[in-house]
Formats: structure tokens, sequence, C-alpha cells
């Protein structure tokens, strides 16, 4: 019984180690955090992304170059995940939602699957091979941003897109004057 239960333990640090690996990719492309996107590849994966099929290196100079010049800002948020482990192979299913706040004051949104091979190397999860599905996309009307009168709205950092994001900040404190007892 105690062996099924640290077996059971185990994969579950293995899945939450490919879920960080994920999550890496995400944020690592909404900050512009070269090193934390390409973390989560090995550097010989092979990815398939819309009209990219190329390395990891070469993914992040075309996704942040799209990036960089149609949108202010980007969400690339992991909802739905399976995750089948096999040895030193995964494969795994992460739904995703896309939103993109566009230079022309538009919105993108765009829903679709991650579909990863990821292999274990030297005791780390990456990701060796990816395929996007892309299953729909469309534009949303521009609303203004909630609270963008508040006069100190971003007295805790001001969102950025690179390693200025009040995210990296440590530690994170408070900085805007207290309001309510």
């Amino acid at each position: 019984m105690e062996a099924e239960r640290i077996a059971r333990l185990e994969r579950l640090l293995e899945r939450q180690d490919i879920l960080d690996a994920l999550t890496r990719f995400a944020r690592g492309m909404d900050r512009f955090d070269r090193a934390l996107f390409l973390s989560a590849f090995h550097p010989d994966a092979t990815i398939a992304a819309g009209d990219f099929v190329g390395g990891a290196t070469a993914l992040y100079d075309w996704a942040a170059a799209v990036h960089e010049r149609d949108q202010r800002s980007t969400q690339h948020n992991l909802v739905n995940h399976s995750c089948e482990i096999t040895g030193s192979t995964a494969h795994t299913e992460t739904y995703y939602l896309f939103v993109g706040r566009n230079r022309d004051e538009t919105n993108w949104v765009a829903g679709g699957r991650y579909l990863d091979r990821f292999q274990r190397r030297d005791g780390t999860w990456r990701i060796a091979f990816r395929t996007t599905v892309i299953e729909w996309s469309g534009m949303l009307p521009t609303t203004a941003v909630p609270f963008a009168d508040v006069p100190d709205i971003h007295g805790n950092g001001i969102p950025a897109r690179d390693l200025g994001d009040p995210s990296y900040r440590r530690p994170l404190v408070n900085l805007r004057v207290p309001n309510q007892p």
C-alpha cells in the first residue's frame, strides 16, 4: 500500500513539473521573458503553430515580433489539461484561451489546444514537440479598462511586457495608500 502511494505521489510531482513547464511558456511569452519561455522547451524541440514550423528560439523570435508589432498586451491562459506519462515521455493536451489587446484598440480572442510531447531528460520535463490546434478566433469590441480613473491604480506597478512587470518584484508588497478601514 505504501509503495502504491509513493508511486502516485511521484506521478503527481511529474505532472506538476510538466504543468510548470507549460506555465513558463505562457508567462514567458506574455512578459517577453525569453529565458523563461525557452526553459519550457528542449533545445531541439519542433513546434508547429499557425504558419510557423521550427525550433523554440525561432518560435520565440517570431511570436514576440508579432505580439510586439500588433498587440499592447497578451494573455495566454491555460485551462483544461490532460497528461499521459509513460516512462520518460508524456503526451499532454492543454486547452488555451488567448486574448490580445491590439494596438488599434480592438481585442482578439482565440481558443484551441496545445498538443505536446514532453520528454524527461536529465531529470527535467520539457516540450520536445508541439502542435497547436486553433479551434476558433474572433474580435471583441473595445471597452474602457476598469478602474482606469483611480489615481493610484498602478501604485503597485504598471503592467509591463518585460521584467519590469510587478509580478517579478520581490518582495511583493503593497505600495498603495490604504483607503478602507
